[in-house]
């Protein structure tokens, strides 16, 4: 029992000490590479693991490339191994700041803030920079948001014969709900 206290009040005080996080195990990351009159190129992704440190601003997440979910099994199949080769590189991460961010701005009325930070998909890292809207709501905090890539930018070439029917920008949007750690 002695123990038990011991380890409670060590993690109470490192959670003080090293700021306020918030996550969440099942964030929704979506994107979007359709071209009009072709067929819809989506998926959707809904165990992304997000941080967000109160403190400081700072911002983490991961996601699993094959725990992205098309409508079309063999686009997925495609994706998988022609484009994201996840065999090689199998996650996504995104690790950076919500800037200016004072947590006492966050309130029931949604808040507009900018993120910036590095997202490394396919072995390549980009800088992003985008809005994003944060509110609270029932002790949780909502965070959302979205950017545009180029898979240029990841080093993935689309082959001649698809690149009509696959967009040059793809639209990511990302969805998340955070309790306190």
């Amino acid at each position: 029992m002695k123990n038990l206290l011991s380890i409670l009040i060590l993690l109470l005080l490192s959670n003080n000490l090293l700021g306020q996080k918030y996550s969440s195990k099942k964030g929704q990351v979506t994107f979007e590479a359709s071209v009009p009159l072709f067929e819809d190129i989506s998926a959707k992704e809904n165990n992304n693991v997000f941080i967000f440190d109160t403190d400081t601003g700072g911002i983490a997440s991961i996601s699993f490339v094959k725990n992205f979910k098309f409508t079309v099994a063999l686009m997925e199949e495609h994706f998988n191994e022609n484009y994201a080769e996840t065999g090689k590189y199998p996650k996504v991460t995104f690790k950076g700041k919500v800037l200016n961010f004072d947590k006492k701005k966050i309130t029931i009325s949604p808040q507009k803030f900018t993120i910036q930070g590095i997202l490394n998909f396919h072995g390549a890292d980009k800088v992003i920079s985008s809005p994003v809207t944060i509110y609270t709501k029932d002790g949780k905090i909502y965070f959302q948001g979205s950017f545009v890539v180029k898979p240029i930018d990841f080093k993935i070439t689309i082959p001649k014969v698809v690149n009509k029917k696959v967009a040059e920008v793809v639209k990511i949007k990302y969805d998340y709900i955070l309790t306190l750690q």
